[in-house]
């Protein structure tokens, strides 16, 4: 009554009434307050059968519950995928390390033409296979928390470990030309191992998909008060704009240029170890040219 009364009026209430065997009878009643003077008044009520909207809510209400446990469901799920790839990609690499020992020491032992040129082939295969390795645990721990883990310095060998890190692609791409040139006479703060993990990711991302006739090139350069910017370009297929949004996500792997080798991954733990460097990483890529360039500040936000 103070609701009719201060309202006027009071719209699709839930009831249940009981029916002569005691059972429920869902209804939706709206009522409104007819005043008729200081000591009459009337309510006038109007019931609706409700038998069909107390079933749809409900219906509502089983609905979210399911998606909720689906929800969390697939969250444990993915956490346990997760988990096994982390674990799968952790043991494999004793054995992978195994292969690459036996296949430097028949290297060292001579063999015919023919077998030099296998053994390079299989160490190429292995070091392509140690980078799937390394970028599948980097994914792993990123999802499962742990992020990109870093061990930064101020280090003035970059020229030396990018140099090293061209040698390896040059070696296992020996039909591909790599032009490099560094400028790198300051030091860089920086985690070098993980540069030299987005560097290789870069050019072989650009080996993968560039004009094979044609040259890959990689520049490094920092200025006298440690900013770095590197570029990594190479000639071939422009990138069409829909996919350059999603580029750097994960399982991306270049379908529009018909190469599907890989996980799709480079690109995406290369994005990644930029962000923990506070750096940025982006791309162009027009008139068929694409660069990627990764700019890092020696300010950074603490």
């Amino acid at each position: 009554m103070p609701l009719l009364r201060l309202g006027g009026a009071s719209h699709e209430i839930s009831f249940d009434f009981l029916d002569a065997g005691g059972g429920a009878f869902p209804a939706s009643v709206s009522a409104l307050f007819c005043p008729a003077g200081e000591q009459e008044s009337s309510i006038r009520l109007t019931v609706f059968p409700a038998v069909q909207r107390r079933r749809y809510e409900r219906g509502l209400l089983e609905a979210r519950e399911a998606s909720e446990v689906a929800r969390h469901s697939e969250l444990e799920t993915g956490k346990l995928r997760e988990q096994f790839v982390a674990v799968l990609g952790h043991d494999l690499r004793n054995p992978l390390a195994a292969v690459s020992a036996g296949v430097r020491a028949l290297s060292r032992e001579g063999t015919t033409e023919r077998g030099a040129r296998v053994l390079v082939l299989m160490e190429g295969s292995v070091q392509r296979m140690f980078g799937l390795i390394e970028n599948i645990l980097d994914f792993a721990r990123a999802r499962l928390g742990g992020g990109i883990v870093l061990t930064q310095c101020i280090t003035d060998q970059l020229p030396a470990i990018l140099s090293q890190v061209v040698d390896e692609l040059r070696a296992t791409n020996p039909d591909r030309v790599i032009d490099a040139t560094f400028d790198l006479r300051t030091p860089v703060e920086c985690d070098p191992s993980r540069i030299a993990q987005l560097v290789s990711n870069l050019l072989g991302n650009a080996i993968s998909h560039g004009a094979t006739d044609r040259p890959v090139r990689l520049s490094a350069v920092s200025t006298a008060s440690g900013d770095l910017t590197v570029i990594v370009t190479n000639e071939g297929p422009t990138i069409p704009p829909d996919a350059m949004d999603r580029l750097f996500e994960p399982f991306v792997r270049g379908a529009s240029s018909g190469y599907s080798e890989g996980l799709g991954l480079g690109l995406h733990i290369a994005s990644e170890i930029a962000k923990a460097h506070d750096a940025v990483l982006d791309v162009t890529s027009e008139d068929g040219v694409t660069s990627f360039r990764l700019r890092l500040s020696s300010v950074r936000a603490s």
